[in-house]
């Protein structure tokens, strides 16, 4: 069975073609990145316009790539939510005119879900029960997998999530957008331990906080100016980047333990930061726990992981309606 997967969430049009949930016949993504370089940012409006220009040409291209037609796709899976509610509209308008004029079942996919989904492709079926610590641009959550599509939130972010707070902590010592993927380079070529940035400590075990290690990190460029000195880019970045990873590791491996699973799954964009990889790879083989991370390319947003999470939905009889609309923050639990 052949699944085509669209992803407009954000600011990445991307279209995927998979056969029988696990092999990636063709996995396109459209960047936006230099388009919204200038502003720092995401703008929703700008995000929603370069989607409505670039789905009919992905989808083509993706089916071209799959050596495939339309008459050879089995269903049409796509992003409901959450994200931007226009950049989701577009999606979800040409999954909708996809699945119509073909006949076929369309599917809707939590864009959260799909990040966990993202381990299923290309390798053997991943077992349940197990830990999946999902972080992104735009979350932060870990999540207890009992059994197939039943979600138990241990814990997620009170604040900024970990993509935003690299993207803002990169522009602010200069950057540029997106900022995760600059920071995670120069951050190797420094001292993680040469400053010591604070490490947030929430009411609740498991959820995440990083505006105050955020504010620390300016207070102390700015104290260091003002003393007319300039700190090294580079310390700075790893220093950071420790604070940030070292709880995030440190939580996911106490909750894998908590709650007696023997796995833990990664998904999100952040998930492709060098470091996050291998400090999390070190404590799970201390702790004797299995980690299964994506590669790069299937950890920030792409529709192979949306046509994967839709394969399994609909081999379970699951369909969704034309009436589906986009919701913005539409939770996983």
């Amino acid at each position: 069975m052949r699944v085509l997967g669209i992803e407009t969430s954000c600011d990445e049009t991307a279209v995927a073609v998979v056969e029988d949930g696990r092999r990636i016949r063709s996995n396109l993504l459209s960047s936006q990145a230099h388009l919204h370089e200038r502003f720092g940012g995401v703008v929703p409006e700008e995000a929603a316009r370069a989607h409505l220009e670039a789905i009919n040409p992905m989808i083509e291209l993706a089916l071209r790539e799959a050596d495939t037609t339309f008459a050879g796709v089995d269903a049409v899976a796509v992003t409901v939510g959450p994200g931007l509610v226009g950049a989701l509209l577009v999606g979800i308008a040409a999954a909708k005119a996809m699945a119509l004029a073909l006949g076929v079942p369309l599917i809707g996919v939590n864009h959260l879900e799909g990040h966990i989904y993202a381990n299923f492709l290309e390798r053997d079926p991943v077992e349940e029960p197990f830990v999946s610590f999902i972080v992104s641009g735009g979350h932060t959550m870990l999540v207890h997998v009992p059994q197939p599509y039943s979600y138990e939130l241990l814990g997620q972010t009170l604040d900024d999530a970990a993509g935003e707070a690299f993207d803002k902590v990169a522009r602010f010592i200069g950057l540029g957008f997106p900022g995760g993927p600059a920071l995670d380079r120069l951050a190797q070529s420094g001292n993680a331990h040469a400053i010591r940035f604070p490490r947030a400590v929430t009411e609740h075990v498991y959820d995440f906080s990083l505006s105050g290690l955020k504010t620390a990190v300016v207070r102390y460029v700015r104290a260091a100016r003002d003393k007319g000195h300039e700190p090294l880019a580079e310390d700075l970045a790893a220093s950071f980047q420790e604070a940030v990873v070292e709880v995030q590791v440190d939580k996911t491996i106490s909750a894998a333990q908590d709650k007696g699973v023997r796995t833990i799954v990664l998904g999100g964009g952040v998930v492709a930061n060098t470091r996050l990889r291998a400090l999390m790879g070190e404590q799970a083989k201390e702790h004797g726990l299995d980690l299964l991370i994506p590669p790069p390319e299937l950890c920030t947003d792409n529709a192979a992981m949306i046509a994967c999470a839709g394969y399994h939905r609909l081999a379970r009889g699951e369909r969704t309606g034309f009436e589906v609309g986009a919701d913005p923050s539409l939770p996983l639990v």
